[in-house]
């Protein structure tokens, strides 16, 4: 989980440097360090689904991948948009589906609300 609430504070850091415009978005570390945190985080969760002989197919993990693919979505929205207001729907955007994503994985329900 820890992995988790990193990515998203990640996001949320990057998001704010895009509305900024900050040269720190640019640097190396911030361009590549998420890449290897959600890869750590996919690991994590394949082997949970491995190890816990879960169906990759049961319906509420489907959703949490349906949930990743807005979110990855969104995420890259908010970062390449041009106008501000895109950038602002992406992120909004973006943080719904991973509250989604959070109460998915916590009650294990496709509609966890």
């Amino acid at each position: 989980m820890t992995l988790a609430y990193v990515t998203v504070a990640g996001f949320i850091l990057r998001a704010v440097w895009a509305f900024i415009d900050s040269p720190l978005r640019e640097k190396k570390w911030a361009r590549i360090a998420p890449h290897v945190i959600d890869t750590l985080l996919l690991a994590a969760g394949v082997t949970m689904v491995v190890s816990l002989s879960l169906s990759p197919f049961s319906g509420w993990l489907v959703a949490k991948f349906a949930g990743l693919f807005f979110y990855i979505g969104f995420g890259v929205l908010t970062m390449r948009a041009a106008s501000t207001r895109l950038k602002v729907l992406g992120f909004a955007g973006a943080l719904v589906s991973v509250s989604y994503i959070f109460a998915v994985a916590m009650s294990r329900q496709v509609w966890p609300f």
